[in-house]
């Protein structure tokens, strides 16, 4: 599945790593964010979380080659076989068990689109997939490959609950399944698969709860050293330990306060229904835009975002000065084993006015950099263990209060700079769809060899016109892109 050359940035295909140390999804038991992720849903649809890749394959790729690379996969990563159980009682964590009727056949699946099929006709078929709730007593994961299209692409889509892992750590398990050149790799390193297990919900209990008493000695210690570490530092300067106490508190306050922005009466609706969009702008242009601004892409690709909004508000004959916006930063460090959820949740009141964009970005840059800098970003991990155990729908009532004023989140992902293939496939593009609970608008960003995919995932009750909001995130994108003038064909990579 690779061609053993590691390159910088790139993440490490099968034949790059010893894999008898590949950790994706180490923790077999959920954590306090996942958990609640993934007993949300079940009082209230709406909050339903799969995350979504679509790669556009130059052609079909090897059935029976892109089989074996999933049965591979699956051997290196127990997790695509492990099934969640619920404790007999909600006082522990769901456990990640080896699924003892683990079928590769129910989630690899294949279908042939009827002529004539274009790209959009797959894409619709991916919606549908996406919105089904997963079988709960599975693995929560479902892949597709659909061939058919009229230009001889095929589409190859993966869907994954949040709660298996972000973004990023999607990536990393796609990676695998990835390959820097065409051929096959002979004699790729494997092991055995996993054997099944029979954990049954009385024993998830015991072994959640064993794991809290395991865990207890070294949380109490963290919280001697940390009072300790206060209590000293207020010794030897009580003002400052004054300050930063009142700093971490007015940061606590800054990030539980919703966006000092009200959601868009045009966007208030919110239900079941999802529609998928893409749009894509080469790396270089955003790069030279942004740039010309004094920013980064990010930024220039929130600016276009918010440019959207205001252009769809005018389409209907209204204005709007800002939308409250959520993005989720990454908190994932080196040290941290692939997979899993290591992001926290800014929210913001982004500028959608008529301004011109290039005032727009570095206006977004001053919220993006002040944000990331709240000592308090991380404060509903930290409060993630009692909202964990709140009843179903108490949860999902107190994440609707928080999301459902949100008319936009927005991701970033980084993604390959180099050509990678699918059983022999050649991937064009890789577009991120992020789930949308209670917002009217999720768009992810990916780079992919030069190229920004980003894929749109709209509610539409919310927007009821979703190809009149594709056109003006286009022109949103345009607006952005031409502050950047003519290029000279070079990358300009800071």
């Amino acid at each position: 599945m690779g061609d053993g050359s590691a390159v910088p940035g790139v993440p490490p295909s099968a034949v790059d790593v010893d894999i008898s140390a590949v950790a994706w999804g180490a923790d077999r038991t959920m954590s306090d964010l996942e958990t609640g992720m993934w007993r949300m849903e079940e009082a209230e649809p709406r909050l339903r979380s799969p995350i979504v890749a679509v790669d556009v394959l130059d052609r079909p790729p090897d059935w029976d080659r892109l089989v074996r690379a999933h049965e591979w996969a699956s051997h290196v990563v127990p997790r695509i076989r492990m099934r969640v159980v619920e404790p007999a009682l909600p006082l522990a964590n769901p456990v990640f068990a080896v699924d003892p009727e683990f079928d590769l056949g129910f989630h690899l699946r294949r279908i042939r689109l009827p002529e004539p099929a274009t790209f959009d006709h797959g894409l619709q078929i991916c919606r549908t997939l996406a919105t089904e709730p997963f079988d709960r007593a599975r693995p929560p994961w479902i892949a597709m490959l659909i061939e058919g299209l009229d230009d001889g692409r095929a589409l190859y889509m993966v869907k994954t609950h949040h709660s298996m892992t972000d973004g990023l750590g999607g990536i990393q398990l796609m990676a695998l399944l990835h390959s820097r050149r065409a051929e096959p790799t002979p004699d790729k390193p494997d092991r055995l698969p996993p054997p099944p297990e029979q954990l049954t919900p009385v024993s998830a209990l015991g072994k959640g709860i064993g794991e809290e008493l395991a865990r207890l000695p070294g949380r109490i210690g963290g919280l001697i050293r940390d009072a300790v570490g206060a209590a000293t530092t207020a010794t030897a300067s009580p003002v400052q330990a004054t300050k930063d106490v009142l700093g971490y508190a007015n940061s606590v306050r800054r990030i539980a306060t919703p966006p000092a922005t009200h959601g868009s009466p045009l966007l208030a609706g919110r239900g079941l229904g999802r529609w998928f969009g893409v749009v894509e702008v080469g790396l270089p242009e955003l790069k030279r835009a942004a740039h010309a601004a004094g920013c980064s892409v990010n930024d220039a690709y929130l600016a276009a975002l918010l440019g959207a909004f205001r252009r769809y508000h005018t389409a209907h004959g209204l204005e709007v000065d800002s939308i409250p916006v959520g993005m989720p930063v990454s908190l994932r460090t080196a040290a941290d084993a692939s997979g899993g959820n290591h992001f926290a949740a800014g929210r913001f009141a982004g500028p959608a006015g008529d301004l011109e964009p290039a005032e727009r970005m570095r206006q977004v840059r001053a919220i993006v950099l002040g944000l990331r800098e709240e000592p308090a970003l991380d404060v509903i991990d930290l409060a993630a263990p009692l909202l964990s155990r709140l009843p179903s729908r108490a949860l999902a009532g107190w994440y609707l209060s928080q999301s459902s004023g949100l008319d936009l989140q927005a991701s970033n992902v980084a993604g390959v700079p180099v050509p990678v293939y699918l059983a022999g496939a050649r991937i064009e593009r890789m577009f991120p769809f992020g789930p949308a609970p209670g917002c009217a608008v999720m768009a992810t960003l990916i780079s992919h060899v030069g190229t920004c995919c980003i894929g749109v995932n709209l509610d539409t009750a919310a927007v009821t016109e979703p190809a009149l909001f594709m056109t003006c995130l286009q022109e949103g994108l345009d607006e952005v892109v031409a502050l950047g003038g003519p290029g000279n064909g070079e990358d300009d990579t800071p």
